[in-house]
């Protein structure tokens, strides 16, 4: 498990999976293979899987303490969910530890303060709800589930969302739905502080309504990106989109200006789909960018 201590903060890796993904000329549409060889980093095992051409790609969560509370940021696909269209047969009827590994945290379902949801993709809100009998109910029931106003709105019924991605819709029902119905969510938008010096920030792109999530107190400071970078071949090519990305030119703007910030201000970066370490520091070499795994960086 990765663990990160940024002074008063703690941050944890909960893992769904780490598997082998998708090969980098589907995910990302315009990939060279020369990047490959210009960054041998990321040829590495961490990052990519000779013998199949794929990527590794890990699916989990964040797990943040602080000022005494417990915030759980994206909940992965969720275990037991029906996920047959050929988009996402990868997610269909998983049965993951999720629940064991977040005890091994050191945290039950019963002491997360705060969901946050980045963006209501498949992969992001699944461990959102758990089967009861019939039922699908949220699995940790004293959280507030934080979810934007704008991204909710997105995949209601008429919003663009589902127009552009319909298989997830199925998703919304069996991993979101309940937990509005359950009266759990407070909308957020950006510029709202969940606690001091913990504020949610516009990301724009992936989904036209995505957000992050950025700390930045007493010299201290991350950003959970979500799916602003899938993969660390996009430092180096920030021009590169994921082919799920709704609006091409804002993603770039986003990703930009994402490590920028973190190049600037040394924030801890936590994606959500690198490989090992899973978390890194933004640096700037020529006119491009550079990714220094946290392990390296001598704060964890």
């Amino acid at each position: 498990m990765a663990n990160f201590q940024l002074g008063g903060v703690s941050v944890a890796r909960v893992e769904e999976v780490l598997e082998q993904g998708f090969e980098p000329q589907f995910l990302l549409p315009g990939f060279d293979a020369a990047l490959l060889e210009e960054h041998p980093q990321l040829a590495g095992p961490n990052f990519f899987h000779a013998a199949s051409g794929k990527v590794m790609s890990s699916i989990q969560s964040w797990l943040i303490r602080l000022q005494g509370k417990t915030i759980l940021v994206d909940t992965c696909s969720g275990n037991g969910k029906a996920r047959a269209l050929p988009l996402f047969r990868r997610f269909h009827m998983l049965d993951f530890p999720y629940l064991d590994n977040l005890a091994a945290a050191g945290v039950a379902p019963e002491d997360v303060d705060f969901v946050f949801n980045t963006h209501l993709h498949i992969d992001h809100v699944g461990w959102n709800t758990r089967r009861d009998g019939e039922r699908w109910v949220p699995t940790f029931p004293n959280a507030r589930y934080l979810f934007g106003r704008a991204e909710y709105d997105h995949w209601r019924e008429g919003g663009a969302g589902r127009a552009r991605l319909p298989e997830n819709v199925d998703v919304i029902r069996d991993s979101v739905d309940p937990v509005i119905e359950a009266g759990l969510v407070d909308f957020v938008d950006p510029g709202d502080e969940i606690l001091p010096g913990l504020t949610v920030a516009a990301a724009p792109g992936h989904t036209e309504t995505q957000l992050n999530l950025v700390y930045a107190k007493g010299g201290e400071s991350f950003v959970c990106s979500a799916d602003v970078l899938h993969q660390p071949i996009q430092v180096y090519a920030p021009q590169l989109n994921s082919c799920f990305c709704e609006d091409q030119e804002a993603a770039r703007a986003t990703r930009l200006r994402l490590l920028e910030h973190c190049a600037d201000t040394g924030a801890l970066l936590l994606p959500s789909h690198f490989g090992p370490p899973h978390a890194g520091f933004i640096g700037r070499r020529g006119g491009g960018f550079t990714f220094k795994p946290a392990e390296s960086a001598g704060r964890h």
